[in-house]
């Protein structure tokens, strides 16, 4: 029993037990519960960061340690994370020979591969907006490309290619009239004459970006699509009424809702191009002026077994890519997040 002042003020009067114990329960709980709902948390992402830990934080802090070691396949056993740290690996890596080449390359095929699959992807998008019989059937048949196996669709594209028994040198010389087949996997520039200019292609290089383009569209495509879909009719509907031509639908209404999923797609793409591997090496190997950062760290690691110098020029890489995207971010990011 305690006591508390009578709303008169003239004495004490007694204050219940009980009064006091469900003030005192009031004030704890909260704070209880907070703590439990806390402990909840931790226990149902705890094992989420330790998978994220194990496989993705701990290689990286590794990786990264590796660049700044003399480590060889031979003794890798043997290194650590704590060694001896130097920086002769990345100053072997800028001063080889072609790094720079390998750079603008790498810097070629990420642009264009990118724009032309989103452009292949846009296409493909107002080509089937509309519904029609079998549309379904032709979106089905338009992720072919991506969902197909790459070791797959290269053979194919390396028989269509080959100027032995190629299909397109075939017709090409029977229907083009081509003098001799072309080696566009092999070839590593061809003149090409057009109006009195001769011009030097890159064919190799050409035929790798193709690839990547038709290989990656219909991601593209999907994002495109499903963005198209939710465009309101009633835009399209009332300009056609106002007597907007198609180009001008395009431009001022269809356009502008498509820019923020092109925006995005640019950067995902083009980071996934920047590091892309399997589909060059499968392609050309990296020969023919087609070797790329990635077929370089691959065969710094397979054909020396310099682990370090690989890890180096990975990290070079990722270097590279972030400050891609940070000056796209500053210069881009805020208008694409206002035109939303």
């Amino acid at each position: 029993m305690t006591s508390r002042n009578t709303p008169d003020g003239t004495g004490i009067a007694p204050v219940p037990s009980g009064e006091v114990n469900a003030a005192r329960t009031r004030r704890v709980k909260p704070n209880t519960l907070r703590r439990a709902e806390a402990r909840a948390g931790l226990a149902l992402i705890s094992p989420t960061v330790i998978i994220v830990v194990a496989v993705v934080v701990l290689p990286i802090i590794w990786s990264i340690s590796l660049a700044f070691q003399k480590v060889k396949l031979i003794n890798l056993r043997s290194s650590g994370v704590f060694g001896n740290y130097v920086l002769d690996n990345f100053e072997s890596v800028i001063s080889a020979p072609g790094f720079v080449d390998t750079l603008v390359t790498t810097v070629i095929y990420s642009v264009f591969g990118t724009g032309a699959s989103i452009a292949l992807g846009l296409s493909a998008t107002l080509a089937l907006r509309r519904s029609f019989r079998g549309r379904g059937l032709v979106r089905s048949v338009m992720l072919l490309p991506y969902v197909a196996p790459v070791v797959a669709v290269t053979f194919v594209w390396q028989t269509l290619l080959s100027p032995q028994f190629g299909f397109i040198n075939h017709w090409g010389e029977r229907l083009l009239g081509w003098s001799e087949p072309i080696a566009f996997l092999t070839e590593k520039t061809r003149d090409v004459s057009f109006f009195g200019l001769t011009f030097h292609i890159p064919t190799a290089l050409v035929m790798v970006i193709l690839f990547e383009a038709w290989r990656q569209f219909p991601f593209a495509f999907l994002f495109l699509m499903a963005r198209l879909q939710a465009i309101p009719g009633s835009l399209e509907e009332a300009a056609r009424v106002d007597g907007a031509t198609i180009s001008q639908r395009f431009r001022y209404i269809i356009w502008p809702q498509l820019l923020p999923t092109v925006a995005v797609l640019g950067v995902l793409r083009f980071i996934w191009t920047f590091t892309s591997f399997d589909d060059i090496y499968l392609l050309t190997g990296g020969g023919a002026g087609t070797e790329v950062i990635s077929v370089r760290v691959y065969q710094f690691l397979t054909g020396r077994g310099d682990v370090g110098l690989a890890s180096a020029q990975a990290l070079v890489i990722a270097i590279v890519l972030a400050v891609m995207v940070g000056v796209y971010v500053r210069f881009f990011g805020k208008k694409e997040a206002d035109s939303t």
